[in-house]
């Protein structure tokens, strides 16, 4: 009987052990994602054999939009590719690497709530209270803790006058929901999704939109310039 009992022993030990080693080896493997002539990197997830890469990361790196449509969702890459620093044998224009890595980051998370808004209104998803609404909240609080980082890495003129536009665009886009909510809510904004041009024809949204894809290319280009529609 004793000898019975630790040969189950010693079969339930390696069937323990065998589980846990197949446990381990179907665990996906992490790894990241470079891209030459950008900075930051993106998640990727190896599983079975294939790679899978986080596409808001992808888009916050190379500095694209992502366009979410029923079924499909569209990359749009900033043109012209990566772009490059602007020309100043000074360097008193550029922005200090703590600061501009941090607006990077919070124009990457504003353009993603501005997307959402979109996906939002083209669809005529109801707001307030309701899935969408607290979606819209949600992005709005990652886009403003993102702006607060940002303004904490500010160090020179370069960073202040960079916060500035960066907040004239947080301030924009946090109006224009604000007036689209209170309309979706007063069945006001209905023309948005029955009009064939829908944000198209929208002068605040495609000045919105025109500013964040200046200003994502001007923080990833490392040196201060204006553009009129970020005011």
């Amino acid at each position: 009987m004793l000898h019975m009992t630790k040969r189950s022993l010693v079969i339930v030990g390696l069937l323990l052990m065998m589980m846990v080693t197949a446990m381990a080896q179907s665990q996906p493997e992490r790894v990241v994602l470079l891209v030459q002539g950008y900075t930051g990197q993106a998640n990727v997830v190896q599983s079975q054999g294939r790679l899978l890469v986080d596409v808001q990361d992808l888009a916050r790196m190379t500095n694209g939009t992502l366009r979410f449509e029923k079924g499909r969702i569209l990359l749009t890459l900033a043109p012209g590719g990566a772009p490059e620093p602007a020309a100043d044998s000074t360097g008193k224009n550029d922005f200090s690497p703590e600061f501009r890595r941090a607006a990077v980051e919070a124009m990457a998370s504003i353009r993603e709530w501005g997307g959402m808004l979109k996906v939002i209104a083209e669809n005529g998803y109801p707001v307030g209270k309701a899935m969408a609404g607290n979606t819209v909240r949600a992005y709005e609080g990652r886009a403003a803790d993102s702006v607060g980082l940002a303004a904490a890495a500010a160090t020179n003129d370069s960073d202040s006058r960079g916060l500035e536009l960066l907040r004239n665009e947080f301030n924009h886009v946090q109006a224009w929901a604000e007036s689209f909510v209170d309309a979706r809510n007063d069945l006001r904004a209905v023309d948005l999704t029955t009009s064939e041009h829908g944000l198209k024809d929208d002068d605040e949204a495609q000045k919105i939109m025109q500013c964040g894809q200046f200003l994502a290319q001007m923080f990833a280009g490392g040196a201060i310039q204006d553009d009129v529609s970020c005011h």
